[in-house]
């Protein structure tokens, strides 16, 4: 039975309690056989309140001699093809962050490696002293006290080599095309 709008209306009111008891199962089933299962419970209790909303939001514009039901049935359809638009525009965005990431990521990973095979190119024409300083300092993590005393030399002169080391390693990074990062 099609009751018409101004059946719900007091005082020029509309009375969203009585239509909210009396639709609310008609929505939910409209919700549950438009959506296929594709949204949460969460997702249509948001579009079942929102109709409502909608509804209440509208009723100025509603003509009382017309049913209410099928104004309730486009208000509840129109709100689950937005809500089905923004889950496959977020599921889109989703995809594609994961793709730029996965590229960044081994575009990073590229740029590394390219950049350690340069400083390894480069450390290998220093003097073997100063490539010793090196792999101890940045490969097995030694500290400059114990290369001090692991090569027989002060620590002010491993600090000295380490830093004409990497200000040179810097140099023929940037000649190439590496910028001071």
């Amino acid at each position: 039975m099609k009751k018409e709008i101004k059946k719900y209306k007091n005082d020029q009111e509309l009375d969203l309690e009585t239509i909210i008891n009396e639709y609310s199962n008609y929505i939910r089933k409209i919700v549950d056989s438009k959506t296929m299962h594709f949204l949460t419970k969460e997702d249509k209790e948001e579009i079942v309140l929102d109709t409502f909303f909608v509804l209440w939001k509208n009723r100025d514009k509603l003509e009382d001699s017309n049913p209410l039901s099928p104004y309730i049935a486009g208000i509840t359809k129109n709100l689950i093809k937005e809500k089905s638009r923004v889950i496959h525009i977020n599921d889109d965005i989703e995809d594609y962050k994961n793709c730029i990431s996965e590229l960044t990521s081994i575009d990073m990973l590229y740029e590394q490696r390219e950049k350690t095979r340069q400083i390894s190119e480069i450390v290998e024409q220093m003097k073997q002293e100063d490539i010793t300083i090196f792999n101890l300092y940045y490969y097995t993590g030694k500290k400059i006290k114990e290369i001090a005393q692991i090569l027989d030399l002060s620590e002010f002169n491993v600090k000295t080599r380490l830093y004409r080391i990497r200000k040179k390693i810097k140099k023929d990074l940037e000649k190439g095309g590496y910028s001071n990062e």
